[in-house]
């Protein structure tokens, strides 16, 4: 499956340049572009994602799923159904980017309850900061993060920001799986 996604990922998702000509959130400009919603929106991609998702977090005692809203509602929600499919189910969230201010205040839209054990994941992994926000909104609204999961990482830094803020954290697809697969050998110094 991981192959698969792998190769989906290459076809709609990821671009490389051999100069910097894609801009990032930060401002900053990089020689990758991922964009991870052609993908996790495709019913296979959904599929895919769900289903590797739901491997990485299975051996811990979740019982929920989901993280900073867009990138990553499809994959918990894919998870989610996943989940069900695989007889141990576990729930999807969503986290806001901004605070709902009518009804009941709340970062998180969902069916959760304070004390809950979830895993945080997000589509891509820059410097971290979504996943890092995610957390930190998770944890305000009572919820016990026990695992965050990125399904591609960039392999700038993000990662180890993340584990900064939950030792568990992995990644599903490295960049450097996406450049092998599109041919391109990186310089380690680059």
């Amino acid at each position: 499956m991981k192959y698969e996604l792998i190769k989906l990922l290459c076809q709609k998702s990821f671009k490389y340049s051999p100069e910097p000509a894609f801009k990032l959130v930060s401002g900053k400009m990089s020689r990758f572009y991922v964009n991870c919603k052609p993908v996790t929106l495709s019913p296979r991609g959904m599929f895919l994602a769900g289903h590797l998702i739901f491997e990485a977090l299975k051996d811990t005692h979740a019982v929920a799923v989901g993280g900073l809203t867009f990138g990553a509602d499809p994959i918990a929600v894919a998870t989610a159904f996943a989940s069900e499919l695989k007889g141990r189910p576990v729930k999807a969230f969503s986290i806001r980017k901004t605070q709902k201010d009518h009804g009941i205040v709340r970062w998180i839209e969902g069916d959760m309850l304070p004390g809950e054990q979830v895993v945080i994941i997000d589509d891509v992994a820059t410097t971290g900061g979504s996943t890092i926000k995610a957390i930190e909104r998770a944890r305000f609204e009572g919820l016990d993060v026990v695992k965050a999961v990125v399904l591609v990482d960039r392999q700038e830094g993000g990662m180890e920001n993340i584990r900064q803020h939950v030792a568990d954290a992995s990644a599903i697809v490295l960049r450097d799986e996406l450049m092998k697969e599109i041919g391109i050998q990186m310089n380690p110094n680059a």
